[in-house]
C-alpha cells in the first residue's frame, strides 16, 4: 500500500546499505501504521551527481518521498517521518542534515492495487479477507 522512493546521487548507496534501508521503513511503517509488511513498497532511484543540486550548489542528499492513505492520526505521520529520517542517516551515514522525509498522503479511493481500491485505514482485515475470496 504504501510507496517510498528514496532519491539519491548514483552510487551513494551500496546494495547492502539500500538492503538495510528498505527493510527499516517497511518495519517502521509497518509498526506505525499497522499494516502488514508486505504491502509497503520501497523504490531507489539513484540520479546522476549533475543533476542534484542544493541550495543552488551540487550535493548528494537522501530525499525519500512516501505516500500513505489519508486518515492516519497526524501525529502518527509526523512520528513516521521522524523515525524514517533517524534510520536512513544512521543506515546510511548521510547525515541527517542531508536527509528528507516527506509523507504524501490522499485518500486511499485515489489508489489501486491488485486490481482493487485500496481501503481505508483501519479497514485493512476485511480487504484482504474480500481479497482471498
Amino acid at each position: 500500500m504504501p510507496i517510498y522512493t528514496c532519491t539519491c546521487v548514483q552510487g551513494s548507496l551500496p546494495s547492502d546499505v539500500k538492503d538495510r534501508l528498505a527493510a527499516e521503513i517497511t518495519s517502521i511503517h509497518a509498526d506505525i501504521n499497522g499494516v502488514p509488511p508486505d504491502y509497503v513498497n520501497v523504490v531507489f532511484a539513484e540520479t546522476p551527481q549533475e543533476n542534484v543540486y542544493v541550495g543552488g550548489r551540487p550535493g548528494t542528499p537522501l530525499l525519500i518521498n512516501g505516500w500513505a492513505r489519508r486518515g492516519h492520526p497526524q501525529v502518527s505521520t509526523t512520528r513516521l517521518a521522524l523515525a524514517i529520517a533517524e534510520a536512513a542517516s544512521r543506515t546510511s551515514g548521510i547525515p541527517r542534515e542531508h536527509v528528507m522525509v516527506v509523507i504524501l498522503d490522499s485518500a486511499a479511493r485515489s489508489a489501486v492495487e491488485a486490481g482493487r481500491i485500496l481501503p481505508d485505514p483501519a479497514q485493512e482485515a476485511e480487504w484482504l479477507a474480500a481479497g482471498r475470496s
